[in-house]
């Protein structure tokens, strides 16, 4: 129930917001913060240029002073004893919380900064907001943040008297706007320990507030200005700090300190209370499904279901003789061990016979009189071929079913994808819809017999009159429906081979329809395919209808090589405003399914069974002109019976999709994990049989492991033989650059880069100059300028003149890296001081760091463009298998993977651009493209793995894109923008481009999607709420993930496979998964250092690590950090995506506009796109989810 997760969303955060301020609610300070510290003591002043000017009262200022005790003034203020007790002082000063305080004991501390970053500037505005909700405030360019942490009163420490035990925590925030500046005080709960200090011999009230000072008078005199006392004289006022507010929050005071000089005055907030109306939670309006409810069987109370832990057995996938895709040697089978079982005919089955004017046209593979010996290819790499005494039969193993020649894993759901061909005529229409190669996509969650069913390119004058025909793709619910014990679904019995043929007659129009389907079988990508034609007439339903289908069972009556079925259906049709009411309808339909058995093993099928069909929806989305029908199935008894307690039979059983429910005694099951699947039901992980089996695929082959299975793929200069299995040597022209034939410059100066056939390219090498085959040095940039300056910067006298210049004792010298660009982080070892730089050398203001500490610097700086002749900045080919890539400033750069090992030795750059700073990447397992943003540009932009010129995507209303995400089978990007605060949409070429989200939004940076279910997730690095959230793809259903015990969620990736959802946080140090369909989560790996981005593989975890400069390996199962990748130019690493060989199952697709998903009815629709013909892979289209 998402929208009652919501609702309580609402309220926890109403609950935070009113609640009392915590230490953590602080603005963050300290070290890692970037602050700087004030030098310990009773009465210490620190000055602090400021980047940007500060209003207080009329004036402005460039600068101010930090002191001890408590306060910010504007000039140097004079010795304490000349203010404290003595208030209103001669000079301005803003009073955070006033007294004789002391941090010499080295538990107190004072720390201060000047901060541009959005983040905090973004916060800075929200506290303003609030206390000022009817204004219009402007946007801060800067906020002083000063904290006092643990400060004692003067005199107290080490008196033993428990007065030294108290301490005082409170922090000042200064927002400075273009035209006025607030001031934001932060009083934790619990933090003021101690309200007055010892001043002149008695106790002093500590005091807050705004000073003007001495102002001018009459006649050249000054006088004592405004002091704005935001405490009395009563210790209840101070209390009160902490207690009450005037901005919405207990604990935080916020005040308009300075703008024009006309307007003098101290403005304080305006909310005192949280008012009712601005804070009350939102509910949402849901409307229950008028469809009937499910009639679910209730359980014994004095039986509750229960799951048992299933034993261990060691996963069953094919032997390294049997691989499922293509082989290097003949397959071999052992010989049975034990006799087939007997299996009784049917008897005298009732058949319902079908009308036709024609014979079926019934193209199926037959079987014949051969022995196993010639023809155990024909069998299913999962089944064993048996001799029988006439032939030979298929036969699946044990954790498989089907007919023997097409076999699937038990448990595993499954894919159906085809075309769809033909006439209808719609009401009395005289011409008919042409419908000519339109997709059909289906998925079913085998364990439950949940069949989704999609059609594309329907036009809005067919579409609504096909929602009655929820049969129509909805064999494949037959198909793969949820047996019952003693029972089979079809694929169980006649595999994947069939023919379909049925009848239509609508009433009470007797409206005629004919439909017919040929099924060829499970094809390479584990999908069954199927082609579709339709002929005839259906009554007209009106744009915008809606059609309810009520439950309804049919009865599947079997003989040798035909099924035959009959049943009468209702459904309602309802206005699309209701003003022309509901009315209910009805249809006859009549199917026969043709197929060819094997004649020579006995069958044991029951002569009839019954398939009972609920939970039906049906819906034509008219934005993309798409028909999807969703329902579950059953398959079982055709006589009445108490229905079947046990989950397994219910389907309610909570095993993980990729698992198969083993019903036990009473109500007790357990979930086992389908084959090529571990786990332990519950949760089911892919088996990597390329890492198991390392040999599986032969010579010259590389293996890709894929859900529940492998492919193999040929190297590099290698291709498959005719029989599509061996993979034998490619003949193509001379590579020059790899036999060293070339003419280009010394491998020191030039690098030649094969281009295909037989042409190559020559480009100098950084540093370097020249056509490529001569490379001259080139001119030295300013920092390497900058650098040779300094260390000549010594004595030219003296006996030791002549020996190579070196800096004198104490001289600063800029570090360039290897482009001669300045390094991001600037040290100076003789004074212990570290700070960052922008691109020109510029010291970036209030980065400055202490002995000991070194700022995090982003990388501002852009690689230098090369000089001289050089090759455009395309993509240099990328051999077959998967690949890191991952971006490092001004270039990207890919790595192959071994299994999951990282083959360091063969990292190589896949793309140079000089002039941009790469932040996030993706990629695209469609059209094999990388996708990158950077923020220098700022822009989106593209390139082939194959080679070719960058595309730019989009260009426009960008500030800093920080994250990337692709969704393949809907053919969308997506992606973050930490500075407007917002997540957006676009299909991949950057058109159609729309904001999803634009609120609640302070950093926004990784952003995945996970196609199968039509879900989006972003994470949120706010340091004062971070969080993880997900919607839909279109914007709606959005909810806040996790939000509890977080700190930096910087990474973020989807696991397709296991439909876990993983993050990297570089504030709590973790690693963490979940599930974000059951709420599971899961702590991998703790520790680390500071994770930028994350990407999942397999079993594998790899993150990009700021401090380390590298790439980590994290096994998610043993949980620990397995592996560590160094790039020879160490710096810091930025996005982190693979280039799968294949796209994961459900992709190759794309999609008709930006409309997704709608709610309606308690199930909701999740993704919709259509397949291009040029792709190879179709794919499942959407998913539903019922409510």
């Amino acid at each position: 129930m998402i929208w009652l997760f919501w609702v309580s969303t609402c309220l926890l955060s109403l609950a935070v917001l009113t609640r009392a301020l915590e230490l953590e609610g602080l603005f963050e300070f300290g070290e890692e913060a970037g602050d700087l510290q004030l030098v310990p003591g009773s009465d210490s002043t620190a000055e602090l240029p400021l980047n940007g000017s500060l209003f207080l009262f009329a004036d402005t200022f460039d600068k101010v002073y930090i002191n001890t005790n408590g306060f910010v003034s504007v000039v140097e203020p004079p010795a304490e004893e000349q203010y404290l007790g003595k208030m209103p002082a001669s000079f301005k000063m803003i009073a955070a919380l006033l007294g004789d305080l002391d941090d010499s004991d080295g538990r107190g501390k004072v720390h201060f900064r000047w901060d541009s970053s959005p983040e905090v500037r973004n916060r800075t505005a929200e506290h303003v907001r609030r206390a000022f909700p009817r204004d219009d405030p402007e946007e801060p360019v800067g906020v002083l943040i000063v904290t006092w942490e643990n400060m004692a009163a003067r005199g107290t420490p080490g008196r033993g008297d428990g007065l030294d035990t108290k301490r005082n925590t409170f922090q000042l925030v200064v927002a400075s706007m273009e035209l006025s500046s607030c001031a934001i005080l932060l009083y934790p709960r619990d933090r003021l320990q101690f309200l007055s200090t010892p001043v002149g011999g008695e106790s002093k009230l500590l005091e807050a507030g705004f000073n003007e000072g001495l102002v001018a008078g009459w006649w050249w005199s000054e006088k004592q200005g405004t002091y704005f006392r935001t405490t009395t004289d009563e210790e209840t006022s101070i209390r009160e700090l902490t207690e009450k507010t005037n901005s919405g929050q207990n604990g935080v005071w916020v005040y308009e300190i300075g703008s024009s000089p006309i307007f003098v005055a101290i403005t304080p907030g305006m909310v005192t209370t949280l008012p009712e109306e601005d804070y009350r939670p939102i509910t949402a309006e849901y409307a229950e499904p008028e469809t009937e409810e499910p009639d679910y069987p209730e359980y014994p109370e004095s039986e509750t279901p229960t799951y048992t832990e299933p034993e261990r057995a060691d996963p069953r996938y094919p032997e390294p003789s049997e691989p499922r895709y293509p082989v290097v040697e003949p397959l071999q089978y052992p010989e049975p061990a034990q006799p087939v079982p007997p299996r009784s005919r049917s008897q005298q089955p009732q058949i319902v016979v079908v009308d036709e004017d024609e014979n079926l046209d019934v193209n199926v593979f037959a079987y014949n009189s051969e022995t196993c010996a010639l023809n155990r290819h024909k069998c299913s790499a999962f089944a064993d071929c048996r001799d029988y005494s006439n032939g030979y039969c298929c036969h699946c193993r044990p954790g498989f079913y089907g007919n023997g020649k097409d076999c699937v894993a038990e448990g595993k759901p499954q894919r159906m994808n085809g075309k769809v061909n033909g006439r209808v005529f719609v009401g009395n229409s005289p011409s008919p819809v042409e419908l000519s190669n339109n997709d059909l996509h289906s998925y079913v969650v085998a364990n439950d017999g949940r069949a989704y069913v999609a059609i594309s390119n329907i036009p809005d004058s067919l579409g609504p009159s096909l929602q009655p025909l929820s049969s129509l793709g909805g064999v494949i619910g037959w198909a793969f429906a949820l047996e019952q014990p003693g029972y089979q679904n079809g694929f169980s019995l006649i595999g994947g081979m069939f023919s379909r043929q049925a009848e239509v007659i609508f009433q009470p129009g007797n409206e005629r329809l004919s439909i017919k389907q040929q099924f060829t079988g499970i094809d390479e990508h584990d999908h069954l395919v199927v082609s579709t034609e339709l002929e005839g007439r259906v009554p007209a339903v009106p744009l915008g209808s809606s059609v309810q289908i009520s439950p309804y069972k049919e009865i599947y009556q079997y003989d040798t090589n035909l099924i035959t079925s009959s049943s009468n259906r209702d459904y309602t049709v309802t206005s699309p405003h209701g003003g022309g009411g509901a009315q209910t309808r009805s249809y006859q339909w009549r199917q026969t399914i043709s197929f060819q058995s094997c004649p020579h093993a006995e069958a044991a099928t029951a002569a009839t069974q019954q398939l009972s069909v609920d939970q039906i929806f049906v819906m034509f989305d008219a934005d993309n002109h798409l028909i999807r029908y969703a329902m579950s199935n059953k398959i079982g008894s055709a006589h009445s019976s108490l229905p079947e307690q046990n989950p397994c039979f219910t389907g309610r059983h909570g095993c993980d999709i990729n698992a198969v429910c083993r019903p036990g005694d009473g109500l007790r099951f357990t979930c086992q994990c389908a084959t090529g699947f571990n786990g332990d039901g519950r949760y089911c992980h892919d088996v990597d049989e390329c890492r198991e089996t390392p040999q599986v695929c032969g010579p010259n082959a590389v293996c890709s492991n894929q859900p529940g299975t492998f492919r193999c793929e040929c190297l590099s200069g290698f291709v498959f033989a005719s029989e599509g299995r061996t993979c034998i040597e490619e003949t193509r022209p001379v590579d020059h650059c790899q036999r060293g034939s070339h003419d280009c410059d010394a491998a020191d100066r030039a690098l030649c880069s094969y281009t295909g056939g037989s042409a190559f390219v020559c480009s100098c090498l950084p540093g370097f100059v020249g056509d490529g085959r001569v490379c001259q040095e080139r001119e030295k940039t300013p920092c390497e300028r900058h650098r040779e300056s300094a260390q000549a910067a010594t004595s030219s006298s003296g006996i030791f003149s002549f020996f190579r210049p070196r800096p004198a004792v104490g001289q600063y010298v800029p570090q360039c890296d290897r482009h001669g660009a300045y390094e991001p982080t600037q040290c100076h070892a003789s004074i212990g001081q570290c700070w960052c730089v922008d691109a020109s050398g510029q010291e970036v203001p209030n980065t400055r760091t202490g002995p000991g500490s070194t700022p995090l610097c982003i990388d501002q700086a852009v690689t230098p463009a090369p000089v001289g002749p050089t090759p455009r900045p395309d993509v240099h080919p990328v051999a077959p298998g998967t690949h890191l890539l991952f971006a490092q400033s001004g270039k990207i750069e890919h790595v192959p993977l071994d299994g999951y090992d990282i083959k360091k030795e063969e990292a190589k750059p896949l793309l140079h651009i000089p002039d941009r700073v790469v932040i996030a990447v993706a990629y695209d397992c469609v059209e094999k493209m990388v996708y990158w943003t950077d923020i220098t540009g700022p822009a989106i932009s593209r390139a082939s793995l194959s080679g070719g010129d960058i595309i730019p995507v989009i260009t426009t209303e960008l500030q800093s894109p920080e994250g990337i995400a692709i969704d393949h089978v809907a053919r969308l990007l997506f992606w973050t923008d930490s500075m407007r605060d917002t997540v957006e949409v676009s299909k991949l070429d950057g058109s159609q481009r729309r904001v999803l989200f634009d609120t609640d939004l302070i950093n926004p940076r990784p952003i995945v999607t996970n196609p199968a279910y039509g879900r989006l997730y972003w994470a949120d690095w706010n340091r004062d709420g971070p969080k993880i959230e997900m919607s839909n793809m279109d914007g709606t259903d959005r909810t806040v993930l996790v939000k509890d015990d977080l700190g930096l969620p910087n990474g973020l990736t989807f696991d397709l496979e296991d439909q876990q959802l993983c993050w990297a946080d570089a504030g709590t140090r973790k690693v963490e998964c979940m599930d974000p369909h059951r709420r599971l989560r899961r702590q991998i790996v703790e520790g680390i250092q500071y994770p930028f981005a994350l990407v999942s593989f397999g079993r594998k975890l790899y993150y990009t690590d700021w401090r380390r400069e590298a790439v980590v390996a994290v096994d998610r199962h043993s949980e620990k950090e397995t592996e560590e990748f160094l790039p020879q130019r160490r710096s810091r690493l930025y996005g982190i995506t693979t280039t799968p060989t294949q796209c994961p199952q459900g992709t190759s697709c794309v999609k008709n506009g930006l409309k997704h998903p709608k709610v309606n009815g308690g199930i909701e629709l999740i993704l919709t796109c259509t397949c291009e013909e040029r792709f190879v892979e179709p794919s499942v289209l959407l998913l539903w989810q019922f409510g």
